[in-house]
């Protein structure tokens, strides 16, 4: 079974939001914290829904059975990214936070996902496998450009923007294992963070100095992870059970 669960940063007031009685991926924080976007399988196939924590109203953020996913808001949680699977092609699309304003953003043949919206909202980094694996793709906000980042000969996922513009936050799939990484928006200065073999997942610090992640331990559980863009030993953040598909708040309290 598996809950979307809120806490504070330091792991106090946890709480859940789901009560488990459908699967839930992938809890995305508005960057005022009201908000939390996720992906639900209530009905047999993923959806992207919100939730209000003020008023605990839970919604889907599209109407119709369309298959969604990898939902992430923009830096001023007026708008959303999020992955489309439509006719056989899964695509980036864009719309408000209320569902309105639907915009396709990707036409390539193949998997378009995870998209990620730089802090200023003029690009989006996204993974995709149009060139025959998954690398790291940078486009224009309203999908013009894209370009390939990602050529470390390995596959790249989970892309991840950092608040300061700074870097992108990856996962990094090779022989060796998954391994958390950072990258330059410019494609430059790829740096590995952690050792594997079980690292993804990357989120954002509101420092842009640190990144949450999850972290398959020696005895299988699945934990959260912080490690520093400048290098270290990872610190593990107490859940009272296994963690997955961490997001940290803009503010960096929840």
């Amino acid at each position: 079974m598996k809950r979307i669960a809120l806490m504070d940063s330091d792991g106090t007031s946890h709480r859940y939001l789901s009560s488990g009685d459908n699967t839930v991926l992938t809890p995305r924080l508005s960057p005022g914290g009201q908000y939390l976007a996720y992906v639900s399988y209530a009905g047999g196939q993923p959806h992207v829904r919100l939730i209000d924590l003020e008023s605990n109203e839970d919604r889907p953020l599209l109407p119709g059975n369309a298959m969604s996913f990898a939902p992430r808001f923009s830096a001023d949680g007026k708008r959303m990214l999020f992955a489309m699977a439509d006719g056989g092609n899964t695509d980036v699309y864009a719309a408000n936070a209320d569902g309105t304003a639907l915009l396709r953003l990707t036409t390539s043949p193949g998997i378009d996902t995870a998209p990620s919206f730089s802090p200023d909202g003029s690009k989006i980094v996204f993974e995709s496998d149009r060139s025959g694996t998954e690398q790291l793709y940078v486009m224009n906000a309203d999908g013009s450009d894209p370009r390939r980042l990602s050529f470390g000969g390995a596959r790249y996922a989970s892309p991840s923007w950092s608040p300061d513009g700074e870097r992108i936050a990856f996962t990094r799939i090779a022989g060796d294992g998954l391994r958390i990484g950072v990258i330059a928006p410019s494609g430059s200065d790829e740096r590995i963070l952690t050792t594997g073999p079980q690292d993804e997942g990357p989120s954002w610090a509101a420092s842009s100095r640190d990144v949450l992640f999850q972290r398959s331990d020696a005895f299988g559980r699945t934990v959260l992870s912080v490690v520093s863009v400048d290098g270290g030993n990872p610190r593990s953040i107490v859940t009272p059970q296994d963690g997955s598909d961490p997001d940290w708040s803009t503010g960096g309290a929840k």
